[in-house]
């Protein structure tokens, strides 16, 4: 078989590829058609000869690398596969080694949109597409939108499971896309607080067997139950949900025997709850826990166990670093700028959250349990600052100090307060200034303006930075009634910090004092724009509309006050007034009104409501407004003056004449009621008249001997000579007023009986 191989020269050992294009005639097949042989060859199964070596499986027998032909033309030996050469090209063909004579590859073919699979494919994309837009609506808020799309992504994944099959068996259905499709449809019920349908969609869920944790979603049933206040079946399936997680997942059971045992507290169960909350505060303590449990056993009265508790909240790791991490060991710029930058990031932020919430937690259970757990609730106070004293809390126990101050002040033991707050003169500036603050409100409350004033300046003194010491140095220069000088204090505090709102409140009153108007009321509408509720604010704002004579701007915050305190009677009879200046006697009658209802002892609105009834010719009606003044201002006449003449003018003389007669006799010397008497008993022709006549007379005598008396003790005083001038007037006036004109009608003229308000009582009426 060698015999055939021909190797190549040595001599040509630079030429590797010599021979390549040598023609052997043996290999031409332009003359195949005209070949007799070989197209018989072709069309029968002449030339189809068997393989003279049999193919024997893993061998290269049937391919050699090398052969020869009968002629003895010899290939040289070559790689198994050409490279893009041959031996005999065709004749006129140009080198093409990659095949691009063969023109551009076929285009590919088309996916088959009609197709299920594609079909399945698509729709499983868009139930995806909804799920994820259902998330980001709750997210933005919108809990409707979410519903929506969260209930069009559950129909359309049933669509999906149908179309799956029908084409494929139960095995291929998605089951992670259905179970995310549900919870997020049950966790939208919820948001949208349609509870049935929340439980109704996590019992699928929990029913449903191919789901491996679906058990785990009790938890948000009984979260469901628990905002439901049913407290029994939260229990329930909180410790269903408890024994569904294995205890490798540490921190979930821990949150849900959280959860058991605030439904506990709920039920009243404190003893089922402490057992909770101990069981957490031994295996993993936190805040929460701990202040809980200390609630359980404030409830049940135990004084030593609130103790024990306290220590353990106290013993809480806070994980927190301390300020020391933030100060630069050195000054190296580098270090300097990544301690700047860490100062003030989210995880820091996180960190003072967290130990603010812990001191939080400290402040409020040291004061709940601190009058209870010893005989007096000032031990009770030393033995919680003793505690925190030995913690890693020390800064808390100054702010302890000063609760008991402020818990003696509650219990009105002013001496004990101030005892206690004295104390704090010689600790650090922060504490010393926290304490002189209240000193100073103190003696400023108890109008000790003296040692009010020394507070406030240790109080600044000690904390130049302190708002609150700011604000009580501006008060006391307020009441001493400087106040510019009390204005550029509440301006500080403002620059220390800019949420103070009492300083802002005061410089808006300072202002006020200034008769800086447009300020005052800038003042007013930022605080507005903090404090949207406020009655204060609301008040001064429209009392400085007031001043600036826009009363339609007045009355329009008013009646925004008027929706904060609706019961005001002050408020309410002050947009009466307006009304009334306005010339809207409806609306004024309508709030004087309500005022009236509100508060009916206050005389200015009784006086106005009995006029408006009497300009409206309703003396009946007045009569129940002056009556109720008469009895708030029982010393005064004039209120039964108005009575009896309310009766008089509504025609019921018998009923006037009686008022007057009980009026002179607790008044006897007023000389109107007795004019009123000697003119009714003239016309109803009584025959007391000369009696009331007589006493008229002697009583006029009397007052023109006293105011006589009193003009000779103020010589030529003009106001004596008018009172003198005006001794002998014998005419009487209407304390109602004068009557209305009655409309002139059609009718014939009647004589008036009782228009007797412009006369004056003849001489011949009086008694020789």
């Amino acid at each position: 078989m060698m015999q055939n191989v021909h190797l190549a020269p040595e001599a040509d050992e630079d030429d590797l590829y010599s021979g390549f294009n040598d023609y052997n005639p043996t290999f031409d097949t332009e003359d195949l058609e005209n070949d007799v042989a070989f197209q018989q060859a072709a069309r029968t199964s002449h030339g189809r000869r068997p393989s003279v070596t049999a193919k024997i499986p893993g061998t290269s027998a049937s391919r050699p690398l090398a052969t020869g032909f009968g002629d003895g033309v010899a290939r040289p030996m070559t790689a198994v596969h050409a490279a893009g050469y041959t031996k005999a090209a065709m004749r006129g063909s140009s080198f093409d080694p990659l095949g691009q004579a063969r023109g551009p590859a076929p285009p590919l073919e088309m996916k088959n949109s009609d197709s299920s699979e594609e079909k399945i494919r698509q729709l499983e994309k868009k139930v995806n597409e909804l799920v994820e837009e259902s998330c980001i609506a709750n997210s933005c808020g919108d809990l409707k939108l979410a519903l929506e799309k969260a209930k069009e992504a559950g129909r359309k994944e049933r669509v999906l499971v149908r179309q799956r099959e029908q084409i494929a068996t139960p095995e291929n259905i998605n089951l992670d896309l259905t179970y995310s499709v549900l919870f997020n449809l049950a966790s939208q019920y919820a948001a949208n607080e349609m509870y049935a349908e929340a439980l109704n969609t996590y019992q699928v869920i929990v029913k449903n067997k191919m789901f491996s944790n679906g058990g785990r979603l009790k938890v948000n049933m009984g979260n469901i139950y628990l905002k439901q206040r049913n407290y029994s079946k939260a229990i329930k399936f909180y410790r269903m949900a408890l024994d569904q997680i294995p205890s490798v997942h540490k921190e979930m059971r821990i949150k849900i025997m959280q959860n058991i045992g605030v439904a506990f507290i709920k039920t009243g169960q404190y003893i089922d709850a402490i057992s909770s909350f101990e069981h957490i505060m031994s295996m993993s303590p936190n805040l929460k826990a701990g202040f809980n449990l200390i609630l359980c056993y404030f409830a049940v009265g135990n004084s030593e166990q609130m103790k024990k508790a306290f220590q353990k909240l106290i013993a809480v790791p806070l994980e927190v670093d301390y300020d020391d991490k933030y100060i630069s060991p050195n000054d190296d710029p580098h270090t300097n700028l990544l301690i700047e930058a860490i100062k003030n990031d989210s995880l820091r932020q996180i960190e003072r959250e967290r130990k603010s919430m812990a001191e939080e937690y400290i402040m409020t259970a040291a004061k709940l349990i601190a009058p209870v757990i010893e005989t007096s609730f000032a031990v009770g106070y030393d033995w919680c600052v003793e505690v925190v004293k030995a913690s890693h809390y020390v800064e808390l126990a100054n702010d302890l100090e000063i609760n008991k101050a402020t818990t003696y002040l509650r219990q009105q033991e002013f001496n004990q307060a101030l005892e206690t707050l004295k104390m704090f003169e010689k600790k650090d500036s922060r504490v010393k200034s926290a304490a002189a603050t209240n000193l100073s409100f103190l003696y400023y409350l108890e109008n000790e303006l003296a040692q009010a004033t020394n507070y406030a300046d240790l109080a600044v003194n000690s904390d130049r930075y302190n708002p609150a010491a700011l604000t009580n140095k501006g008060n006391t220069v307020f009441a001493n009634g400087d106040y510019e000088k009390a204005a550029e204090f509440y301006k500080e505090a403002l620059r220390n910090d800019s949420s103070c709102t009492e300083a802002l409140y005061n410089l808006g009153l300072a202002y006020k004092k200034l008769n800086r108007i447009d300020e005052a009321l800038d003042c007013f509408l930022k605080l507005h724009a903090i404090l949207r509720n406020s009655a204060q604010v609301l008040h001064q704002i429209a009392s400085i509309y007031e001043v600036m004579e826009d009363p339609n701007q007045a009355i329009e915050w008013l009646l925004q006050l008027i929706s904060v305190v609706p019961t005001d009677p002050h408020v309410l009879s002050k947009i009466g007034k307006l009304y009334d200046n306005e010339g809207d006697k409806s609306q004024a009658f309508h709030y004087y009104y309500e005022s009236y209802r509100y508060f009916p002892s206050n005389i200015e609105v009784i006086e106005w409501l009995g006029a408006y009834y009497i300009d409206t010719q309703f003396c009946e009606k007045a009569i129940e407004y002056f009556e109720r003044a008469a009895l708030i201002l029982p010393t005064q006449v004039k209120w039964q003056l108005m009575v009896a003449s309310c009766y008089r003018r509504s025609g019921n003389y018998q009923k006037a004449l009686e008022k007057y007669k009980v009026i002179h006799r607790k008044f006897p010397e007023n000389v109107e009621c007795l004019r009123f008497l000697v003119r009714l008993c003239t016309d109803m022709g009584l025959k007391e008249v000369q009696e009331y006549m007589t006493k008229l007379k002697k009583v006029e005598k009397l007052k023109e001997i006293r105011e006589q008396r009193i003009k000779s003790g103020r010589d030529g005083s003009a106001r004596s000579r008018r009172e003198g001038n005006a001794g002998g007037d014998a005419s009487y006036i209407d304390p109602l007023g004068p009557q209305a004109e009655r409309p002139k009608t059609a009718a014939r003229k009647r004589t008036e009986e009782d228009d007797f308000a412009d006369e004056e009582l003849g001489e011949d009426l009086l008694p020789e």
